[in-house]
C-alpha cells in the first residue's frame, strides 16, 4: 500500500469515529443504546443484518471456494434458497417474541419457560459468539497483516481500537448507520472488481465453466455431500431460523424495529436482497479463477498457509494490490475494513446486551443512567476479551478455525427448540426444556464423532427434532394447538408471503440457468 492508500484508509476510520460521536449524542437509556430507541427505519436494520453476515469471511472465503477449492464452485448458492423461506417462517411466528418488549431475546424464554432456561440460552450465545468474534478478529488481523505490511498486533489494535470506540460511543445506532455506509463501500468494491473481471470470465469460460454448476443433488450422508442441495436446503432452513431468530447478534436488530410493519419490512428485504449480494461474491470467485488462468504466478505468489500451500483466501486482496491504482486500492482495502467492522461491532453490542440484561440483577437503588453507563463498560470489556482471545487462537488446537461453524450448528437446533417450545408450548417445565436442549447437543456431538459422513448441516435438523421429542417426553405444557393461531398473526405476514415465495422461485430460476450454462 502506498501513501495515498493509507490516506484513504485513515480518512475513513476517522470519519467512522466522528459519525459515532455524533450519533451517540442524546442517548440516555439502555433502549437507546441497544435498540436505538426504536428510531431506525426497517431498510437500515435489514442492511445492517446483511452487512453483518456478508462480512470479511464471506468476501474472502466465497471467491476462494468458488474459484480455487477442489469440489467448490457455485454450489454454495444452494444455501441461499433457504433464506427467504426462513424469513417467511419468522414473519409468521416471530411476533410474540417481538411483542414481549425485551432487550435481550432470551428474556422471552424466561417469560414462557423459566429463568434457568433464559440463563442457559444466553450463556450458550455468549460462549459461541464470544469465541467466534475472537476467531474473526484473528482471521481479519492476519489478512490485514499480509496486505498492509503491518505487524499482526498493530493491525488488530488499529482495527479494534476504532471498532470498539465507535461501538461504545454510538451503540446500536452507530452500528446500524456504519453498517449501511460499510455495505455501500463493500458493494461498490465488489461490483467494480466484477465489472473488471467479466471479460476474463467470458474469455476463459471453457476452462472455468464447470465451476458455474450450482446444483449438487446429494443428501449429504455419504461423506461426499457436505454442500449437497438437500442438507443445504433443509439444514440451512433451520440454521437460518436459529441464526436470525434466536441469536442475539441478529435478533437485536429485529427487536429494534419501531413497529410490526417495520419488522415486516426487515424480513422482506433480508429474504430478497441477500441472494444478489452472495451471487456477486460468487461470480467474483469465477472472475478471479479466470484471471489466474491468464496471470502466471498469481496463485503461486500468494502467501503460504500453515500447510505450505498458497492461501487462496487471499486471492481477492492480492488481485486488488496487483491491479488497482493507488487510491483505488485504498478504497478496496477500506471495503475489507468495513466488512470486518460490520460483523464485529454488532457482536460486541449484542454480547454486552445479553450480559447486562440476562445476568446483571436489577436493583431499585440503581438508576437507568447507571445501567446505561454499565452497557458501555460491558461493550468495552467484551471488545478487550475478543482482542485477547484473537492473540491466543493460533495457540489453540488448529481445528478451531475449521470447527467453529460445526460447533455453531451443534447448538443451533437445540436453541431453536427452546424458542419453539416458548412460542407453541408455554408452560413446559424448565426441567423438560433443558433436558431436551442437552439431549440435542449430545446427539449432535454423537453425529460429529460417530457419523462423520453426515453433513454438519443436518445437525441443525437433528438437534431441533431430538430436543423437542425429549422435552415433550419429559414434561407436559399447555398444548400446541391452542397457541398456533395466536403465534401466527396474519397481519404480520401480509405483504411478505407472496414476494418471498416469488423470490425463492427467482433464485431457483437463476440456479437452473447457471446449471444449464455450465453443462452446455
Amino acid at each position: 500500500m502506498q501513501t495515498l492508500d493509507w490516506l484513504v484508509v485513515g480518512t475513513y476510520l476517522l470519519a467512522m469515529l466522528l459519525l459515532a460521536f455524533w450519533l451517540g449524542q442524546g442517548q440516555a437509556s439502555r433502549r437507546d443504546y441497544y435498540l436505538a430507541g426504536g428510531s431506525l427505519p426497517g431498510w437500515a436494520l435489514a442492511v445492517s443484518i446483511i452487512a453483518t453476515q456478508c462480512s470479511t469471511n464471506s468476501l474472502l472465503g466465497a471467491p476462494a471456494f468458488v474459484g480455487f477449492v477442489d469440489g467448490g464452485g457455485l454450489v454454495w448458492l444452494q444455501y441461499e434458497i433457504a433464506v427467504p423461506l426462513a424469513m417467511l417462517a419468522l414473519a409468521l411466528f416471530f411476533a410474540p417474541v417481538y411483542l414481549s418488549g425485551h432487550i435481550s431475546i432470551y428474556g422471552f424464554l424466561e417469560e414462557r419457560l423459566g429463568r434457568s432456561v433464559r440463563l442457559t440460552a444466553s450463556a450458550c450465545f455468549l460462549f459461541f459468539r464470544g469465541v467466534a468474534t475472537g476467531v474473526t478478529i484473528y482471521g481479519v488481523g492476519s489478512i490485514l497483516e499480509l496486505i498492509t505490511g503491518l505487524d499482526y498486533a498493530i493491525a488488530v489494535l488499529l482495527l479494534m481500537a476504532i471498532t470498539i470506540a465507535y461501538d461504545v460511543m454510538g451503540g446500536m445506532k452507530a452500528v446500524v448507520v456504519s453498517d449501511v455506509v460499510q455495505m455501500a463501500l463493500l458493494l461498490a468494491t465488489v461490483l467494480f472488481s466484477l465489472a473488471w473481471l467479466m471479460p476474463s470470465i467470458a474469455d476463459q469460460w471453457d476452462l472455468i465453466g464447470h465451476r458455474a454448476a450450482p446444483l449438487q443433488w446429494d443428501w449429504g450422508v455419504s461423506g461426499n455431500g457436505n454442500y449437497g442441495l438437500w442438507p443445504m436446503l433443509f439444514g440451512g432452513f433451520f440454521l437460518y431460523l436459529a441464526y436470525y431468530g434466536c441469536d442475539q447478534s441478529q435478533a437485536q436488530r429485529l427487536l429494534a424495529a419501531r413497529d410490526r410493519k417495520t419488522l415486516n419490512h426487515i424480513f422482506l428485504l433480508n429474504g430478497l436482497l441477500r441472494f444478489p449480494l452472495v451471487l456477486a461474491y460468487c461470480l467474483l470467485g469465477l472472475g478471479l479463477a479466470a484471471y489466474a488462468v491468464t496471470s502466471p504466478g498469481f496463485v503461486s505468489g500468494l502467501p503460504l498457509n500453515a500447510s505450505g500451500e498458497p492461501n487462496v483466501n487471499l486471492v481477492f486482496p492480492q488481485f486488488v494490490l496487483r491491479e488497482f491504482a493507488p487510491g483505488l486500492a485504498g478504497l478496496a482495502i477500506v471495503g475489507l475494513f468495513a466488512a470486518a467492522m460490520s460483523s464485529i461491532d454488532s457482536a460486541l453490542n449484542s454480547l454486552s446486551a445479553s450480559t447486562l440484561e440476562d445476568f446483571i440483577p436489577r436493583s431499585t437503588d440503581n438508576s437507568e443512567r447507571r445501567y446505561f453507563f454499565a452497557s458501555k463498560i460491558l461493550t468495552l470489556l467484551w471488545g478487550l476479551f475478543a482482542v485477547a482471545l484473537s492473540f491466543s487462537v493460533e495457540h489453540i488446537a488448529p481445528t478451531v478455525l475449521e470447527a467453529i461453524n460445526k460447533i455453531g450448528s451443534m447448538a443451533n437446533g437445540p436453541l431453536l427448540a427452546l424458542f419453539v417450545l416458548a412460542i407453541f408450548r408455554p408452560g413446559t417445565s424448565p426441567h423438560a426444556a433443558l433436558a431436551g436442549f442437552t439431549s440435542g447437543l449430545l446427539a449432535n456431538g454423537a453425529l460429529w464423532v460417530f457419523a462423520p459422513g453426515v453433513s454438519w448441516l443436518w445437525w441443525n435438523v437433528a438437534g431441533l427434532l431430538i430436543a423437542l421429542l425429549v422435552s415433550q417426553a419429559s414434561g407436559v405444557g399447555r398444548g400446541w394447538a391452542s397457541h398456533v393461531v395466536s403465534a401466527a398473526p396474519g397481519k404480520l405476514a401480509r405483504g411478505v408471503t407472496l414476494p418471498l415465495v416469488l423470490g425463492t422461485g427467482a433464485m431457483v430460476a437463476v440456479l437452473t440457468a447457471l446449471q444449464i450454462m455450465a453443462q452446455a
